[in-house]
């Protein structure tokens, strides 16, 4: 029996922190990895990272919000890596502010960038899983989709994620195609380290304050949405689909 061909997976947006974490661990199930971040330099250390694990991965640098370059980006990883039928829709960014203050130009960037994004990505790898008859679509959320003072520019988007997971895994699902999203709540990071220092106060006590609320009493680890991303994209997972799981510490919604 002939071994069956290495998976390829693209993870947007993972240069660092919880992308990075996804693409480390999906090279360690045995996937190839498409690094995809704005710029390609940046996304280099994750591929060396694991290259020297004995994986296969590509840095690929590209705006997820650029047609153009989202079409080029996915045939620099058909050509390099092979044809992805696994994608993960984790970029993102953040432009916080409220309401009566917040501009066009903060509220366009952040839909571009997570919702524009995770379409035109999704738009362009999904022929690939169409034609091999199997895919797998993650799309990275957050609890700010309930609500969070001072986002409403990323709620919004991210509450725009679940809708969107859940009318792909409607129209994909006949071709072997699952879609399936991640909630992330509060998740140690450069983006939470960010919000920290914005909030003037020192990374212990803004984590110590954030685990105090947390039933499992600690905060997350990048490692926790790897770990989910990974079954979602599993052999075993092929009868979940259109799903929002929260991964955080306790019940959301």
């Amino acid at each position: 029996m002939s071994e069956s061909p290495t998976r390829v997976a693209i993870v947007t947006g993972a240069a660092r922190g919880i992308g990075a974490a996804i693409a480390q661990r999906l090279s360690r199930d045995g996937l190839a990895v498409a690094v995809l971040d704005l710029e390609e330099a940046a996304a280099k250390g994750t591929v060396e990272a694991i290259t020297a694990a004995g994986g296969r991965a590509l840095a690929v640098g590209a705006d997820v919000a650029d047609p153009e370059q989202v079409t080029a980006a996915v045939a620099a990883v058909t050509e390099g890596l092979g044809a992805p039928t696994v994608l993960i829709n984790n970029a993102g960014i953040t432009r916080d502010n409220l309401l009566f203050k917040m501009s066009e130009a903060d509220w366009d960037s952040v839909i571009g960038v997570h919702l524009r994004g995770a379409f035109l990505m999704t738009r362009a790898v999904q022929k690939h899983m169409v034609d091999a008859g199997w895919g797998r679509i993650v799309n990275l959320s957050s609890t700010s989709a309930l609500g969070n003072r001072g986002q409403l520019n990323y709620s919004t988007a991210k509450a725009g994620l679940q809708g969107f997971t859940k009318t792909a895994a409607i129209e994909l699902g006949k071709f072997g195609v699952t879609a399936n999203c991640i909630a992330p709540g509060f998740i140690a990071s450069d983006m939470t380290r960010a919000t920290a220092a914005r909030m003037g106060k020192t990374w212990e006590e803004y984590v110590a304050a954030s685990s105090g609320v947390i039933p499992v009493g600690r905060v997350g680890e990048v490692d926790d949405i790897a770990h989910t991303v990974s079954f979602f994209v599993s052999e075993g997972a092929g009868f979940v689909s259109g799903q929002i799981i929260y991964v955080a510490g306790g019940p959301k919604a």
